[in-house]
């Protein structure tokens, strides 16, 4: 029945039942496509195939069997603004979630085991506790005290899919499980387009918090939890002290903005883990905190200068590559996996110049 899928693909294009109704050309009713979505009718062929049409999906995409659903599914307040929204984010991401595994099921990988260590979730009571707990996921995965130069590649190589929601989308990062019947779950991050490359990658790492760690508190330490897990993840004390020093009384904004460069986190987010581990005194921070603000750097849409380059998800395209190359899939499927048309992905599959843009 494709009722699940009729309706993801609705959400994810933004469509009410009336604006599909429209974009068929009247061809039914909105009561009856709401009918479809409840599983309570069929279309027709000619009708399946016009909202395939309209909706930028196959045919085999909506008369598809898997359903999926998002569980733990955490929208942070302030972010989301309606329903509609939320249900907009939920169906783009596991519309591309669904191509995601098709990819990785032909190509004989294993699509849902994250290399999650044997004592997550880590029990998280003060903030210590968050701080111990990036160390020892860092330990984990032996990432050393080197910072990360590729935030998204990192939590892809280690199982958790990375989605990238459009830039009109009012959130910032979301962590969920993707249920699929008796199949293992799979794990995900979805933030939002456009952010500069630093509050990016802090969001990430603030996901992952949430997903590694099991707080006890009320929701406001549950996200100081998450931010202290994030700037120790991203910048590992020791690695501070080295570059920084053990206890400073001043510091240039040349200097924040090269540790900025280093680590991959704002010239703000340094600041903070400074005075979190004590490098910074009080007096320090507040004069930071407060030329900040007088300079902008806190508030939308500038924040500060010298962004560093958003990441992208580059995974799912290199396998639909590999599966074109291994023959696989032809051409027409990856091009449907990937959402593009053929033409687009020749073009793509031609002109190095793309590669990275």
């Amino acid at each position: 029945m494709i009722g699940q899928r009729l309706r993801l693909a609705r959400s994810a294009a933004g469509l009410s039942l009336r604006d599909l109704q429209e974009r068929i050309g009247n061809r039914v009713t909105a009561q009856a496509v709401g009918k479809y979505e409840r599983n309570e009718d069929m279309p027709s062929s000619a009708v399946l195939l016009a909202l395939g049409v309209a909706l930028g999906v196959s045919l085999d995409y909506l008369l598809g069997e898997q359903e999926m659903v998002l569980e733990g599914i955490e929208f942070r307040k302030r972010q989301i603004a309606s329903k509609k929204e939320q249900a907009q984010v939920e169906a783009r991401a596991l519309h591309l979630i669904e191509r995601y595994l098709t990819v990785e099921e032909i190509l004989g990988l294993p699509s849902a085991h994250w290399d999650k260590p044997r004592e997550a979730p880590y029990p998280v009571r003060e903030l210590a506790d968050a701080e111990a707990a990036a160390q020892r996921l860092r330990q984990h995965w032996r990432l050393g005290l080197d910072p990360i130069p590729s935030l998204v590649e990192l939590l892809e190589e280690r199982g958790i899919k990375v989605v990238i929601a459009p830039s009109e989308e009012n959130i910032d990062g979301l962590a969920a499980n993707v249920l699929r019947g008796d199949k293992e779950p799979v794990r995900l991050i979805v933030i939002r387009q456009g952010m500069q490359g630093e509050r990016q990658r802090f969001s990430l790492a603030h996901e992952l918090g949430h997903m590694v760690m099991e707080v006890e508190g009320d929701e406001k330490f549950s996200e100081k939890a998450a931010h202290r897990f994030a700037g120790a993840f991203l910048m590992p004390a020791e690695a501070l002290w080295e570059k920084v020093g053990k206890h400073r009384s001043s510091v240039s904004f040349a200097e924040l903005f090269e540790l900025k460069r280093l680590f991959g986190a704002s010239a703000q987010a340094v600041a903070y883990r400074c005075a979190d581990l004590g490098i910074f005194p009080r007096s320090l921070s507040e004069q930071l905190f407060r030329q900040f603000s007088r300079l902008g750097y806190r508030s939308a849409p500038q924040y500060e200068p010298h962004p560093l380059k958003e990441e992208v998800p580059r995974r799912f395209e290199r396998l639909c590559y590999r599966a074109i190359a291994e023959e696989a899939v032809s051409e027409a499927k990856a091009a449907e996996l990937l959402g593009l048309s053929v033409r687009e992905l020749s073009r793509r599959m031609e002109e190095p110049e793309h590669v990275g843009a």
